[in-house]
C-alpha cells in the first residue's frame, strides 16, 4: 500500500502619473557560477554546499555503550536497556553496559565508568539526567557518537536554553557528534529485512509523529532510517537529509519538523537532496501562530515565517504536505514509483458519477486530464457500450471488469502515449466487479512501466481484495482516500518535472563583490533607516532606475532643479525616519509652474516643522506617464537570512497582500516564477485595453536587489521599493519612492 483561475481582483489600484529618471547604465547581475564544492562561500561568507557527515557508525555502529543501563525490576531504564541489546544484536554491534555499582547488568559484563571502556566505541547512549559530565568524559575516550534521551533543555526555557548552549559547546569541544538531548528510542526501532525496492528514510522531531510512516513496513513498504532528532543541540535534520540522500537504499525521505535550527543548513540539505534527485517530503508544524508557540514551546526552536518556509521548501524541491497520512502516502508512491513517462492521467472508473467527481477533483489540483485520441475511444468501444464516455474519465458502466473485457481496457488506455498515470477509484467493494478489477489492475501494472494507482474507498479495508491483492503489489499504489491520491500523484509528477531541470541556485552564486557594492557599502549608514534620497542612491549603485531628480534645501533651489528636469514635477519631504510621506501631506504631484513649486515648498516644510519631521531637503522630480505599481523588497528571516519579495505595490501594498518570497541565491528563472505566483499578475499582461508592462526590466529589478540582498547581508536590514513602477513593454522600471534600514 502507499498509504491510507485567477481570483477576483478589485485593487481600485490606479496607474498615475509619477517621477521618473535616468538608468544608471550597470550590466545585468546574471551570474554564471561554476559547481558548488564544499568549502565554497558566497559573497556574503556563507557556505554553498552542505557537508555529508559520516553517520555509518550512528545506525550501524561496531561497539555501543549504555551508559547508566540497568536490569532491575521496575526501573524506568530497564527496558530501554533491554531494547537496545536486542538492537544491536540485530545491528552486529558489541554492546557494553557502563554502571558505577554494578558488575553484569542483563547477564553482560559491566564497566564502572565510560573511562573504564579500555576500547574505542562508536555509540555512547546516555542514560542519565545529566549528560554533560559525560560527553567530556566521552571526549576523552574518542567515542564517535552519542545520544542523550534527557529533557529539561531548550524546550523547558531560558535557563533549559542556557544548559542546552552548555552541551553543545561541550560536544563540539569533544569533536564528537550528539544526537539529541529530549529525543527517544525510534533511531533503535525494528526494520524489517524482507522488503526489498527503495526505501523510505524517516527524520522526526517528535517521536510519536512518526508512527504512521513507520507502520508502512506493515503493509510492504521499505523503511530503512529513523532519525529522532530531538533539540538538536548538535545533530540536527539538515545533517540527516544530506547523509540519507546519498544512500543507494533510500528513495525517498519524509520528515516531520516543528523547528528548524538553521535554515541554511536545511536549504543545503535539500539541495543535496535535489542534485542526488531524492525527494523530500515534510510535514512543518507552524502555519498558524498557534502552531508556532506551540511547536517553540517543544522542541525550543524558531518556526520561521511560514510563508518564508513555504517558498523556500518550494524553491528547493521539498514537498511539503499537512497531515501525517499525506506525509506516509507521498513519501511512499515518491520512494517505489518509477519515473513518469508523461504526464498525462486518465481517470477509469465502473461509475461514471466517480469518475466525474474524481475528475473534477484531479483537475482543480492542477494535473492534466487528456483526452484520449478518437482512435484510442474507438477501440475502448470494442468492450465499452458506446453510450458510455470513454474520452477521460473513462466509464466502463460496470459489467465489463467482470470478465476478460476489463484486463483489455486497462491495457489499451495504457498504452496510449499521452498517459502517464492510470487512477482507479473504487469507492466500495462490490466483489463481482471489484475483486477481479482489483487482479487486473495489479497484473497490468507489472506489466507496465506506468504509474497504475487504486483508490479503496471502503471504510472497511479487510476486504481481501485490498488486504491481498491490492496491498500484495510492489507496483501498484494503493490510497484510501481522494485527496492523498491527488496529492501525491502531483507531487511525483512535480517531483519528477522539478529533478529533470534542477539547476543548483547555489551553484550560481556571487564569490566576489561587484563594483556596485563598494559605492554601496559608501552609503551604509550603521543602525539608521536612509532617507529617501539615500536609498535611492544605493539603488542607483546596483543599477536601478530611479527618477532624474535634485534634492533642494530652498524654494529657489526647487524652482532651479523643476526648470532642470522639466514640468510637470513632483515634489516631496526627504529626511532619515520618514515613512509613509504621503499620509502627512509630504508630497505634492503635478506641479507645473514656477509659482506652484515655490508654494509647494514652504508648504512642504512646514507641515515637516509642524509634525515634527527631521528632513535633509526637498525632493523634485519629473513626472513620467502611466504603468504598474509593484513592491520589491529584502528582509531579513531568522532562519533563512536575507530574502527577497515582489508584489503588486502602492498605497493598497498591506491591504491586498499579493506578494511572492524568496531565498536568495536564485536565477532569472525563479525570479519569473515570483511573477507567475502573483494573483494579480494579469495586470502585468494588460488588462482591459491597457498595455502590457514591462516584465523583463522587472525581472531585472528583483535580481539586482537579489545582488543587493547577497552582498550586504551584514549591513542591509530592510529596502523596500514601492512603488516600483513598471512601464508599459520596453520603456523599463522605475523606483518612485525607496526605503532602507541599515543593521
Amino acid at each position: 500500500m502507499l498509504g491510507s483561475t485567477h481570483g477576483t481582483f478589485t485593487s481600485g489600484l490606479r496607474a498615475r502619473v509619477v517621477a521618473c529618471g535616468e538608468h544608471a547604465g550597470t550590466p545585468g547581475f546574471a551570474v554564471h557560477g561554476t559547481t558548488a564544492v564544499e568549502g565554497d562561500v558566497d559573497v556574503s561568507g556563507r557556505p554553498l554546499y552542505a557537508p555529508v557527515p559520516d553517520l555509518d557508525r550512528f545506525f550501524r555502529p561496531r561497539s555501543v555503550a549504555v551508559v547508566g543501563a540497568s536490569d532491575g525490576e521496575g526501573r524506568p531504564h530497564t527496558g530501554i536497556t533491554r531494547q537496545l541489546i536486542a538492537w544491536a544484536e540485530r545491528v552486529g554491534a558489541r554492546l557494553v553496559p557502563v554502571h558505577p555499582t554494578r558488575t553484569r547488568v542483563f547477564g553482560i559484563d559491566c564497566v564502572p565508568s565510560v573511562g573504564a571502556l579500555g576500547e574505542p566505541v562508536d555509540l555512547a547512549v546516555l542514560l542519565v539526567a545529566d549528560p554533560l559530565p559525560v560527553v567530556e568524559e566521552l571526549a576523552g575516550a574518542k567515542v564517535r557518537f552519542a545520544v542523550a534521551f534527557a529533557s529539561g533543555f531548550a524546550e523547558a526555557g531560558d535557563e533549559g536554553a542556557a544548559a542546552q548552549e552548555r552541551l553543545t559547546a561541550a560536544v563540539r569541544r569533544s569533536g564528537m557528534r550528539l544526537l539529541g538531548p529530549n529525543t527517544n528510542l525510534n533511531a533503535f526501532e525494528h526494520f524489517r529485512e524482507d522488503l526489498d525496492g527503495p526505501a523510505i528514510a524517516l527524520i522526526t522531531q517528535s517521536g510519536h509523529q512518526g508512527r504512521p510512516v513507520h507502520t508502512l513496513q506493515e503493509l510492504g513498504v521499505r523503511l530503512s532510517h529513523w532519525a529522532p532528532t530531538g533539540n538538536e543541540a548538535d545533530l540536527e535534520t539538515a545533517d540527516f537529509v544530506s547523509y540519507f540522500a546519498t544512500r543507494p537504499e533510500v528513495g525517498a525521505i519524509a520528515c516531520y519538523v516543528e523547528g528548524l535550527k538553521d535554515g541554511r543548513s536545511f536549504l543545503l540539505a535539500a539541495d543535496r537532496a535535489a542534485r542526488q534527485g531524492v525527494p523530500v517530503v515534510a510535514v512543518k508544524v507552524g502555519r498558524t501562530e498557534t502552531g508556532a508557540r506551540t511547536a517553540a514551546s517543544h522542541t525550543g526552536k524558531l518556526t520561521g515565517a511560514d510563508r518564508v518556509v513555504d517558498a523556500a521548501m518550494r524553491q528547493f524541491g521539498v514537498i511539503r504536505v499537512d497531515g501525517l497520512d499525506e506525509l506516509q502516502d507521498t513519501a511512499a508512491l515518491l520512494a517505489r514509483a518509477r519515473k513518469p513517462v508523461a504526464d498525462g492521467v486518465v481517470v477509469y472508473s465502473i461509475s461514471g458519477g466517480t469518475g466525474a467527481h474524481f475528475s473534477d477533483l484531479a483537475t482543480a489540483a492542477g494535473l492534466s486530464l487528456p483526452t484520449l485520441p478518437q482512435a484510442k475511444q474507438d477501440e475502448l468501444h470494442t468492450w465499452i457500450p458506446p453510450y458510455l464516455s470513454v474520452a477521460n474519465p473513462v466509464d466502463n458502466g460496470g459489467h465489463p471488469v467482470g470478465d476478460w473485457r476489463g484486463r483489455k481496457i486497462i491495457d489499451a488506455i495504457l498504452a496510449d502515449p499521452s498517459v502517464g498515470v492510470l487512477v482507479c477509484p473504487i469507492t466500495g467493494p462490490f466483489p463481482p466487479m471489484s475483486d477481479r478489477l482489483a487482479q487486473d489492475l495489479v497484473d497490468a501494472a507489472e506489466a507496465t512501466d506506468k504509474l497504475v494507482c487504486v483508490v479503496w474507498g471502503s471504510p472497511v479495508g479487510t476486504e481481501a481484495a485490498y488486504r491481498e491483492t491490492l496491498l500484495g503489489s510492489s507496483r501498484v499504489a494503493t490510497f484510501r482516500t481522494f485527496s492523498n491520491c491527488i496529492g501525491a500523484v502531483r507531487a511525483y509528477l512535480g517531483h519528477h518535472r522539478f529533478s529533470g531541470g534542477y539547476r543548483s541556485p547555489f551553484d550560481e552564486a556571487p564569490r566576489t563583490p561587484s563594483p556596485s557594492f563598494r559605492k554601496a557599502r559608501a552609503l551604509i549608514r550603521p543602525g539608521e533607516q536612509l532617507s529617501e534620497h539615500a536609498a535611492k542612491q544605493l539603488l542607483r549603485a546596483y543599477g536601478i532606475r530611479v527618477p532624474r531628480e535634485q534634492l533642494v534645501t530652498s524654494a529657489a533651489a526647487a524652482v532651479r532643479a523643476a526648470g532642470l528636469v522639466g514640468y510637470p514635477v513632483v515634489m516631496k519631504a526627504s529626511g532619515a525616519r520618514l515613512a509613509h510621506k504621503t499620509e502627512l501631506g509630504l508630497v505634492k504631484v503635478g506641479l507645473t509652474s514656477a509659482s506652484q513649486v515655490r508654494d509647494a515648498y514652504r508648504e512642504l516644510t512646514d507641515i515637516a516643522r509642524y509634525e515634527g519631521v527631521g528632513l535633509d531637503g526637498i525632493l523634485v522630480c519629473q513626472m513620467v506617464g502611466r504603468g504598474i505599481e509593484m513592491v520589491v523588497g529584502v528582509a531579513r528571516d531568522p532562519l533563512f537570512g536575507p530574502t527577497v519579495t515582489v508584489g503588486l505595490g502602492g498605497v493598497l501594498v498591506e491591504v491586498l497582500d499579493d506578494a511572492a518570497v524568496r531565498v536568495p541565491p536564485f536565477d532569472e528563472r525563479e525570479a519569473r516564477s515570483m511573477l507567475g505566483e502573483l494573483r494579480g499578475r494579469a495586470l502585468l499582461e494588460g488588462v482591459r485595453g491597457a498595455p502590457a508592462a514591462d516584465t523583463e526590466a522587472l525581472v531585472e529589478v528583483v535580481l539586482r536587489v537579489q545582488r543587493m540582498a547577497l552582498e550586504l547581508d551584514g549591513d542591509l536590514a530592510e529596502l523596500d521599493i514601492n512603488p516600483l513602477m513598471v512601464l508599459p513593454r520596453g520603456q523599463g522600471a522605475v523606483a518612485l519612492d525607496a526605503l532602507a534600514v541599515c543593521r
